[in-house]
């Protein structure tokens, strides 16, 4: 056999949003403390013991997010790993279903609009993303990712003339 496969791991940045959250968390962590400690004593203190585990077990690691691109021939897998720890398969999809590729911003997906859009990116402005232009689940979708050249010319080797590059 001789299949393409090739991964690639790309960071997202730290957005406002999730210092909002970190922030928003431990106000209210506190806010639990110091409102249930008058009222219920040490059940206080034990409550808000669990909502820090909660938060640390749950919140926090959603918010330090690695994405993996796995290509293997025309198939694409995008799994979120979460606190460089956790892996979740977030979505596999056929690339020759779609309809476009091309650079994010390109005047060639001007045409295009889409339903929703997925992003699988970094999030750094500086960062070459690529949207792709697919039908998932009967809505059009646009998906950005960041791939390296490596990827890139494994994505042009399936997709043709449907895949732009300026």
């Amino acid at each position: 056999m001789n299949d393409a496969f090739y991964e690639q791991l790309v960071a997202r940045k730290s957005r406002p949003t999730d210092l909002l959250i970190r922030v928003a968390t431990i106000v209210l962590i506190a806010a639990v403390l110091v409102f249930t400690m008058p009222l219920l004593g040490f059940f206080g203190i034990l409550i808000t013991v669990v909502l820090a585990f909660l938060a640390y077990y749950f919140v926090f690691p959603k918010l330090n997010v690695e994405y993996e691109y796995t290509l293997l021939n025309h198939d694409m897998q995008v799994d979120a790993i979460y606190n460089k720890a956790k892996r979740k398969k977030i979505m596999t999809f056929d690339i020759q279903q779609a309809e476009i590729i091309a650079p994010k911003g390109s005047p060639r997906l001007n045409s295009s609009h889409p339903d929703k859009t997925i992003d699988f990116s970094s999030g750094d402005a500086n960062a070459k993303a690529y949207a792709i232009m697919i039908s998932l689940e009967q809505k059009n979708t646009c998906i950005l990712i960041e791939p390296d050249e490596t990827m890139l010319r494994h994505i042009k080797g399936w997709m043709g003339s449907k895949f732009f590059m300026d």
